[in-house]
């Protein structure tokens, strides 16, 4: 017997038509790349994003058509993105941190018929545009008084494409589980996949996101989402932001220390989010300019491991709690977050910092496991090492058009391709990557908590740790280290100061200073670039 209730389907432009009815007044604060902070609310963006909607059909865009987005965080990148999904077509962030190569070979395998670009990116698309056949029309985020002269085909300023459309539009109606967004993965080896997300997941994940043991929000929140919208839907707020009625302070194309700390003073931010990267620069102008935060009450971490130190900086110095956090572009991307249940809030500060530094633990809608090579199911004892695998409504069951083959194994799971323990509460904590993890005589070394301790040196800026080859032990950890400016640490101050921290067998055989260490398209240390820089490198020990 099935249940009697609505056939309600969970479409996205349900989240901004709800927003615009019961927070019509709510603002959303950005910056736009033509300087000048803009004001909206988001009735106004429900209204723009029906014109976006109704122009897109005009312009010959369909169900199923792929429309890419080259653009930072900006009320004008939010009204494209509900745009293009009420008329039932699906948004394609494109990162523009990848290489221009890159960008051209995603572009041409999602096909995308249409680009909606920042004037920061003409150069990029002007130079690729001959190797973009599929691309019918550019249209640029500005206003007629800021449109350069470009020789893009058919390019218009958004502004003018726009007020050619009144808004008179009812939104398409589908199933909801029709594609709603593409998103490829920045992976260092290959060509990036493609993940597409539905109405549904996006929904799903919204819901699941926004809990307040995850990223908490309501209508009294003012968040700062400087997660941009091009890495995994900005961890989800560009749809629980409206969702829960939110006011949200898009920070443009400005992601520096000085820029960021102005709106998150001006505009009374109280919830943010980003990877470690953004936080460096907060945290280095904070203490050069010996600056206060008078509202901040939480920020979100994710995108790659945060430091101990990171996290004792905003939380001792500064009074605002830090939330690890983890997932994936295959899980829209939110997989674990970690809060602090009642028995995990230890005696000490030490005891709970113990718990923070891990990922967290996996939110309703999200089923987790670690394990062995024969995918044997290992317990949860905070001890034994296994591969992570996932499974839920917001995480991919296959690649945008079968690339990759089959990725779920017989159990329909997802294996993340991270090595992690799980601990009798819950919590996961990942300890490397699956192909940077360090075996050496049979063990494993976790390469990321070496990292994270390393950083903890007061002049250590930056730490990554690779596998070098041993004759004796197959591999052995070295220490990678940018130093702090005017500061050049040595290999036993750097050792001595890791001893007490870690196993005895953990321990890096060696150490270099390096002036930078390369990077993913996400923010992520690139350990493959690391191994290739260093692939003729003889260990001392060896």
């Amino acid at each position: 017997m099935l249940g009697q209730m609505q056939d309600w389907p969970l479409l996205i432009h349900k989240i901004i038509d709800f927003a615009g009815a019961q927070h019509g007044r709510q603002e959303v604060v950005s910056r736009l790349i033509e300087g000048p902070i803009h004001r909206t609310t988001y009735g106004a963006v429900r209204g723009r994003a029906l014109q976006v909607a109704q122009r897109l059909a005009r312009d010959g865009i369909k169900l199923g058509d792929r429309v890419a987005t080259l653009a930072w965080n900006t009320s004008r990148h939010l009204e494209a993105w509900y745009g293009i999904t009420g008329i039932g077509a699906i948004y394609h962030t494109v990162n523009p941190r990848l290489f221009p190569e890159q960008i051209a070979w995603i572009v041409n395998h999602a096909e995308d018929r249409m680009i909606f670009t920042d004037l920061t990116f003409l150069p990029i698309l002007e130079a690729l545009q001959d190797k973009l056949p599929t691309i019918e029309r550019y249209v640029v985020l500005t206003d007629g008084a800021h449109m350069p002269a470009t020789k893009l085909r058919n390019a218009v300023a958004y502004e003018d494409w726009l007020s050619e459309a009144d808004g008179d539009f009812r939104w398409a109606e589908f199933d909801e589980r029709t594609a709603a967004g593409l998103c490829y993965t920045s992976g260092t080896t290959g060509n990036p996949k493609g993940v597409l997300y539905s109405h549904r997941s996006n929904v799903l994940h919204s819901l699941i996101a926004s809990g307040l043991d995850a990223l908490p929000l309501a209508p009294s929140t003012s968040c700062m989402p400087v997660v941009p919208m091009f890495h995994a839907n900005s961890w989800g707020l560009a749809f629980s932001c409206p969702m829960k009625g939110a006011k949200m302070v898009m920070p443009g194309a400005k992601l520096d220390g000085a820029s960021i700390y102005e709106l998150l003073e001006t505009e009374k931010v109280d919830f943010t989010a980003a990877v470690p990267t953004v936080w460096l620069m907060l945290l280095g102008y904070l203490q050069k300019e010996q600056k206060k935060l008078t509202t901040l009450k939480l920020v979100v971490i994710g995108g790659s491991a945060c430091p101990p130190a990171m996290i004792r900086a905003f939380e001792q110095d500064y009074g605002v709690e830090v939330r690890h956090a983890w997932g994936m572009t295959e899980m829209s991307p939110i997989g674990s977050v970690a809060y602090i249940k009642p028995e995990a809030r230890g005696e000490t500060y030490e005891e709970v910092l113990k718990v923070k530094m891990k990922q967290g633990y996996a939110p309703f809608g999200v089923e987790m496991r670690i394990v062995d090579d024969d995918n044997k199911e290992l317990p949860w004892d905070g001890k034994r090492f296994g591969r992570l695998k996932v499974a839920g409504p917001a995480v991919a069951q296959s690649y945008f058009k079968g690339e990759g083959g089959d990725i779920l194994d017989e159990n329909g799971f997802f294996d993340t391709g991270d090595v992690a323990t799980i601990d009798e509460q819950g919590y996961m904590q990942i300890t490397d990557r699956a192909k940077d993890v360090i075996k050496s005589g049979g063990e494993w070394i976790s390469s990321i908590d070496i990292e994270n301790f390393a950083v903890g040196h007061p002049d250590v800026a930056e730490a990554a740790v690779i596998g070098i080859a041993h004759p004796k032990w197959d591999e052995r950890p070295l220490l990678i280290v940018v130093p702090k400016e005017g500061k050049t640490p040595t290999p036993e101050d750097l050792l001595d100061f890791l001893k007490p921290r870690i196993a005895k067998w953990w321990m890096p055989d060696d150490m270099q200073l390096v002036t930078e260490i390369p990077h993913t398209a996400t923010g992520k240390i690139n350990k493959l670039k690391l191994r290739e820089a260093f692939k003729d490198y003889k260990l001392p020990t060896a």
